[in-house]
């Protein structure tokens, strides 16, 4: 990563306005500004990692609580039962906009893209 803040470091450290959902020691969760459903949730670890792929074997406790939160959550806002999508964007190709991984959580009506 730059030496340049990500949006989602600056939210972690109150220098940027986000709608909170949860929030830890390990993770922040907010509402995404664009959102592409009716839930449309962002969780992000406080540690800025790039992407998945900087994840290193002590992180895998962290990336299984991020999951379990995401599930959570989904129960939380009643899209467990009916469904719902769990993404990450790696990379350019990938379609990864912010380099600070995230999980983006969609639900609330039928999403029908190519993943």
């Amino acid at each position: 990563m730059s030496d340049t803040k990500s949006i989602f470091s600056k939210i972690i450290d109150r220098e940027a306005e986000a709608d909170i959902v949860f929030e830890d020691d390990e993770m922040i969760a907010i509402k995404d500004i664009r959102p592409k459903a009716p839930v449309h949730i962002l969780i992000i670890p406080k540690e800025a990692i790039s992407s998945l792929d900087g994840f290193k074997p002590e992180h895998a406790e962290l990336l299984g609580k991020m999951m379990l939160r995401a599930a959570e959550i989904a129960r939380e806002k009643g899209i467990a039962k009916t469904g719902y999508k769990v993404v990450t964007n790696i990379g350019d190709d990938g379609g990864q906009i912010i380099n600070h991984f995230h999980l983006h959580l969609v639900g609330g009506e039928p999403i029908k893209t190519l993943i």
